[in-house]
Protein backbone atom coordinates (compact mmCIF):
# COMPACT_ATOMS: atom_id res chain seq x y z
CA UNK A 1 0.00 0.00 0.00
CA UNK A 2 1.37 3.16 -0.87
CA UNK A 3 2.75 6.37 1.74
CA UNK A 4 3.35 9.34 1.57
CA UNK A 5 7.67 10.25 2.24
CA UNK A 6 9.01 13.17 3.31
CA UNK A 7 11.74 13.76 0.79
CA UNK A 8 15.41 14.38 2.39
CA UNK A 9 18.48 15.86 0.32
CA UNK A 10 21.21 16.28 2.53
CA UNK A 11 22.88 18.40 0.70
CA UNK A 12 19.85 21.22 1.04
CA UNK A 13 19.02 20.68 5.00
CA UNK A 14 20.87 22.09 7.60
CA UNK A 15 23.31 20.47 9.08
CA UNK A 16 21.52 20.61 12.75
CA UNK A 17 18.13 19.57 10.90
CA UNK A 18 19.96 16.37 9.15
CA UNK A 19 21.84 15.48 12.22
CA UNK A 20 18.20 15.23 13.71
CA UNK A 21 16.88 12.99 11.21
CA UNK A 22 20.12 10.78 11.69
CA UNK A 23 20.11 10.23 14.89
CA UNK A 24 16.65 9.70 15.16
CA UNK A 25 16.69 7.03 12.23
CA UNK A 26 19.51 4.97 12.96
CA UNK A 27 18.91 4.32 16.63
CA UNK A 28 19.66 2.37 19.30
CA UNK A 29 23.37 3.18 18.88
CA UNK A 30 25.89 1.94 21.28
CA UNK A 31 27.98 4.05 23.51
CA UNK A 32 31.59 4.05 23.32
CA UNK A 33 32.63 6.11 27.27
CA UNK A 34 36.09 6.71 25.85
CA UNK A 35 38.68 7.77 28.22
CA UNK A 36 41.92 9.14 26.92
CA UNK A 37 44.64 11.02 28.39
CA UNK A 38 47.01 14.23 26.97
CA UNK A 39 50.61 14.60 26.67
CA UNK A 40 50.41 16.37 30.16
CA UNK A 41 48.63 13.43 31.99
CA UNK A 42 45.44 15.20 32.06
CA UNK A 43 42.51 12.59 31.91
CA UNK A 44 39.24 12.68 29.80
CA UNK A 45 36.38 10.66 29.68
CA UNK A 46 33.02 11.62 27.37
CA UNK A 47 30.54 9.43 25.68
CA UNK A 48 30.23 8.78 22.09
CA UNK A 49 27.35 6.82 19.87
CA UNK A 50 29.14 6.72 16.47
CA UNK A 51 30.39 3.40 17.45
CA UNK A 52 30.84 -0.17 17.04
CA UNK A 53 33.02 -3.33 16.64
CA UNK A 54 33.76 -3.99 13.31
CA UNK A 55 36.44 -6.98 13.02
CA UNK A 56 37.52 -9.97 15.64
CA UNK A 57 40.61 -11.31 14.14
CA UNK A 58 41.99 -8.33 15.03
CA UNK A 59 39.72 -7.04 17.55
CA UNK A 60 38.68 -3.66 16.01
CA UNK A 61 36.73 -1.23 17.16
CA UNK A 62 35.51 2.54 15.69
CA UNK A 63 34.09 5.39 17.59
CA UNK A 64 33.24 9.04 15.51
CA UNK A 65 34.04 12.21 18.07
CA UNK A 66 32.56 14.67 15.80
CA UNK A 67 33.54 18.09 15.53
CA UNK A 68 31.54 20.84 17.06
CA UNK A 69 28.07 21.98 15.36
CA UNK A 70 28.72 25.07 16.17
CA UNK A 71 32.15 25.90 16.09
CA UNK A 72 34.02 23.14 14.10
CA UNK A 73 36.01 22.88 17.20
CA UNK A 74 37.98 19.00 17.40
CA UNK A 75 36.36 17.10 20.77
CA UNK A 76 39.16 17.04 23.76
CA UNK A 77 39.06 13.43 23.09
CA UNK A 78 40.82 13.72 19.28
CA UNK A 79 42.88 16.29 20.33
CA UNK A 80 44.37 13.74 23.23
CA UNK A 81 44.39 10.53 20.50
CA UNK A 82 46.31 12.67 18.91
CA UNK A 83 49.07 13.53 21.33
CA UNK A 84 48.66 9.94 23.28
CA UNK A 85 46.82 7.61 20.75
CA UNK A 86 45.55 5.16 22.91
CA UNK A 87 42.04 4.89 24.72
CA UNK A 88 40.09 2.55 27.36
CA UNK A 89 36.23 2.10 25.48
CA UNK A 90 34.08 1.52 28.67
CA UNK A 91 30.50 0.10 28.31
CA UNK A 92 27.59 1.86 29.73
CA UNK A 93 25.14 0.08 31.60
CA UNK A 94 21.39 1.74 33.19
CA UNK A 95 23.27 1.94 36.65
CA UNK A 96 25.61 4.62 35.48
CA UNK A 97 23.94 6.50 32.54
CA UNK A 98 23.29 9.88 34.19
CA UNK A 99 26.60 9.79 35.39
CA UNK A 100 27.93 9.51 32.41
CA UNK A 101 25.54 11.87 30.94
CA UNK A 102 27.27 14.31 32.52
CA UNK A 103 30.62 13.82 30.92
CA UNK A 104 28.85 15.10 27.87
CA UNK A 105 29.42 18.75 28.81
CA UNK A 106 31.38 20.51 27.21
CA UNK A 107 34.28 21.21 30.62
CA UNK A 108 37.36 22.72 29.81
CA UNK A 109 39.88 21.21 28.94
CA UNK A 110 42.11 20.81 31.96
CA UNK A 111 38.99 19.47 34.18
CA UNK A 112 38.93 15.76 35.04
CA UNK A 113 35.52 14.50 34.27
CA UNK A 114 36.25 11.13 36.28
CA UNK A 115 36.04 13.46 39.36
CA UNK A 116 32.75 15.80 38.30
CA UNK A 117 30.94 12.57 37.46
CA UNK A 118 31.90 10.87 40.48
CA UNK A 119 33.34 7.70 38.66
CA UNK A 120 36.15 5.62 40.31
CA UNK A 121 39.76 5.93 38.15
CA UNK A 122 41.60 2.19 37.37
CA UNK A 123 45.28 1.90 36.21
CA UNK A 124 45.01 0.01 32.63
CA UNK A 125 47.39 -2.47 32.22
CA UNK A 126 48.97 -1.75 28.64
CA UNK A 127 47.75 1.63 27.93
CA UNK A 128 47.89 5.39 29.83
CA UNK A 129 44.66 6.18 30.10
CA UNK A 130 42.66 5.17 32.75
CA UNK A 131 39.09 2.82 33.51
CA UNK A 132 36.26 3.31 34.65
CA UNK A 133 35.87 1.36 37.63
CA UNK A 134 31.62 1.27 37.54
CA UNK A 135 32.14 0.38 33.85
CA UNK A 136 30.92 -3.52 33.32
CA UNK A 137 33.16 -4.57 30.29
CA UNK A 138 36.45 -2.45 29.92
CA UNK A 139 38.44 -2.16 26.72
CA UNK A 140 41.82 -0.69 26.73
CA UNK A 141 42.76 -0.13 22.72
CA UNK A 142 45.56 0.98 20.58
CA UNK A 143 44.71 3.72 18.27
CA UNK A 144 46.04 2.44 14.37
CA UNK A 145 44.60 5.29 12.29
CA UNK A 146 42.28 8.15 12.70
CA UNK A 147 40.32 9.00 9.70
CA UNK A 148 39.05 12.83 9.51
CA UNK A 149 36.28 12.89 7.83
CA UNK A 150 36.21 17.16 6.89
CA UNK A 151 36.97 20.47 8.67
CA UNK A 152 33.29 21.55 8.71
CA UNK A 153 31.11 21.45 12.27
CA UNK A 154 29.70 18.28 12.43
CA UNK A 155 32.08 16.11 10.58
CA UNK A 156 33.25 12.79 12.26
CA UNK A 157 36.67 11.73 12.88
CA UNK A 158 37.09 7.86 12.81
CA UNK A 159 39.27 6.67 15.54
CA UNK A 160 40.03 2.57 14.66
CA UNK A 161 41.02 1.20 17.79
CA UNK A 162 42.66 -2.62 18.28
CA UNK A 163 41.46 -3.83 21.48
CA UNK A 164 44.33 -5.27 23.19
CA UNK A 165 42.78 -6.26 26.74
CA UNK A 166 38.80 -6.32 28.24
CA UNK A 167 38.08 -6.41 31.79
CA UNK A 168 34.51 -8.00 32.62
CA UNK A 169 33.19 -7.96 35.71
CA UNK A 170 31.95 -10.98 36.74
CA UNK A 171 28.88 -10.04 37.80
CA UNK A 172 27.51 -9.94 34.23
CA UNK A 173 28.63 -13.24 33.29
CA UNK A 174 26.39 -17.00 32.96
CA UNK A 175 27.04 -19.77 34.20
CA UNK A 176 29.19 -20.84 30.74
CA UNK A 177 31.22 -17.47 31.73
CA UNK A 178 29.63 -15.40 28.67
CA UNK A 179 28.22 -11.96 29.03
CA UNK A 180 24.07 -12.04 30.36
CA UNK A 181 22.65 -9.56 28.12
CA UNK A 182 20.15 -9.16 31.23
CA UNK A 183 22.33 -8.88 33.84
CA UNK A 184 25.09 -6.38 32.00
CA UNK A 185 21.98 -4.20 31.02
CA UNK A 186 23.51 -2.10 28.82
CA UNK A 187 22.01 1.31 27.51
CA UNK A 188 21.74 2.52 23.75
CA UNK A 189 21.36 6.30 22.23
CA UNK A 190 18.80 7.55 20.26
CA UNK A 191 18.19 11.04 19.08
CA UNK A 192 17.32 14.04 21.46
CA UNK A 193 17.51 13.14 24.97
CA UNK A 194 15.99 9.17 24.44
CA UNK A 195 17.76 6.61 25.05
CA UNK A 196 16.86 2.52 25.58
CA UNK A 197 17.61 -0.20 27.94
CA UNK A 198 19.33 -3.83 26.71
CA UNK A 199 17.53 -5.47 29.26
CA UNK A 200 14.56 -7.11 30.57
CA UNK A 201 10.95 -6.82 28.12
CA UNK A 202 13.09 -5.23 25.54
CA UNK A 203 14.99 -8.20 25.04
CA UNK A 204 14.17 -10.61 22.36
CA UNK A 205 15.51 -13.42 20.30
CA UNK A 206 15.39 -14.22 16.62
CA UNK A 207 17.23 -17.68 15.02
CA UNK A 208 19.94 -17.57 12.41
CA UNK A 209 20.01 -19.07 9.66
CA UNK A 210 23.39 -20.57 10.45
CA UNK A 211 22.45 -23.76 9.17
CA UNK A 212 20.77 -25.16 6.36
CA UNK A 213 19.57 -22.20 4.33
CA UNK A 214 16.00 -20.93 5.12
CA UNK A 215 13.67 -22.13 2.31
CA UNK A 216 12.47 -18.31 2.15
CA UNK A 217 9.34 -16.34 1.79
CA UNK A 218 8.54 -17.34 -1.98
CA UNK A 219 8.48 -21.22 -1.00
CA UNK A 220 5.47 -20.40 1.48
CA UNK A 221 1.82 -21.50 0.07
CA UNK A 222 0.04 -17.95 -1.26
CA UNK A 223 -2.56 -18.59 1.10
CA UNK A 224 0.64 -17.83 3.53
CA UNK A 225 2.43 -15.16 2.31
CA UNK A 226 -0.77 -13.50 1.42
CA UNK A 227 -2.45 -14.21 4.89
CA UNK A 228 -4.41 -10.92 6.77
CA UNK A 229 -3.50 -12.26 9.63
CA UNK A 230 0.15 -13.26 9.85
CA UNK A 231 2.52 -10.58 9.87
CA UNK A 232 5.92 -9.80 8.26
CA UNK A 233 7.51 -11.07 11.36
CA UNK A 234 5.47 -14.23 11.12
CA UNK A 235 6.02 -15.31 7.71
CA UNK A 236 9.84 -14.17 7.82
CA UNK A 237 9.67 -17.15 10.76
CA UNK A 238 8.35 -19.79 8.50
CA UNK A 239 11.01 -18.36 5.84
CA UNK A 240 13.09 -19.36 8.10
CA UNK A 241 12.63 -22.91 8.03
CA UNK A 242 14.49 -25.10 6.14
CA UNK A 243 11.85 -26.85 4.44
CA UNK A 244 7.94 -28.38 4.18
CA UNK A 245 7.46 -31.12 6.65
CA UNK A 246 7.39 -34.67 5.56
CA UNK A 247 4.67 -36.54 4.73
CA UNK A 248 4.93 -38.78 7.91
CA UNK A 249 5.93 -35.23 10.06
CA UNK A 250 1.93 -34.36 9.41
CA UNK A 251 0.88 -37.66 9.88
CA UNK A 252 2.12 -37.75 13.44
CA UNK A 253 1.32 -33.90 14.01
CA UNK A 254 -2.57 -34.64 13.32
CA UNK A 255 -2.54 -37.97 16.63
CA UNK A 256 -1.53 -34.80 18.86
CA UNK A 257 -3.93 -33.19 21.50
CA UNK A 258 -2.46 -29.83 19.94
CA UNK A 259 -3.92 -30.50 16.14
CA UNK A 260 -6.55 -31.68 17.66
CA UNK A 261 -7.27 -28.46 20.42
CA UNK A 262 -6.26 -25.88 17.82
CA UNK A 263 -6.29 -27.37 14.40
CA UNK A 264 -9.64 -27.34 13.76
CA UNK A 265 -11.01 -24.66 11.78
CA UNK A 266 -11.66 -22.56 8.71
CA UNK A 267 -8.38 -20.58 7.18
CA UNK A 268 -9.20 -17.47 9.77
CA UNK A 269 -9.63 -19.63 12.30
CA UNK A 270 -5.91 -21.79 11.93
CA UNK A 271 -4.20 -18.56 10.83
CA UNK A 272 -4.80 -17.18 14.23
CA UNK A 273 -4.06 -20.09 16.00
CA UNK A 274 -0.67 -20.43 13.78
CA UNK A 275 -0.05 -16.75 14.72
CA UNK A 276 -0.43 -17.68 18.36
CA UNK A 277 2.44 -20.14 18.34
CA UNK A 278 4.60 -18.31 16.29
CA UNK A 279 4.44 -15.04 18.52
CA UNK A 280 5.49 -17.61 21.55
CA UNK A 281 8.34 -18.76 19.23
CA UNK A 282 6.40 -22.44 18.45
CA UNK A 283 7.42 -22.25 15.10
CA UNK A 284 7.77 -26.18 13.68
CA UNK A 285 4.46 -26.40 16.00
CA UNK A 286 2.90 -23.52 13.64
CA UNK A 287 4.70 -24.62 10.22
CA UNK A 288 3.04 -28.23 11.01
CA UNK A 289 -0.72 -27.08 11.70
CA UNK A 290 -0.48 -24.67 8.57
CA UNK A 291 0.54 -27.57 6.45
CA UNK A 292 -1.69 -30.18 8.54
CA UNK A 293 -4.61 -27.76 8.10
CA UNK A 294 -3.96 -26.63 4.01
Amino acid sequence: MPVNMLRIDPKELKTSRLHGYLLHSIAPRPIAFASTIDAGGHPNLAPFSFFNIFSANPPIAIFSPARSGRTGALKHTHENIREIPEVVINTVNFSMVQQMSLTSTEYPKEVNEFEKAGFTMLPSEKIKPFRVAESPVQMECVVKEVKELGEQGGAGNLIICEIVLIHVNEQVLNEEGMIDQHKIDLVARAGANWYSRSSGNSLFEVDKPLGAPGMGVDKLPASVRNSKILTGNNIGQLGNLPEYPSPADITEFKKTDLFHSLGNGNETSVHLQAKTLLDNGRVKEAWLLLCSCS
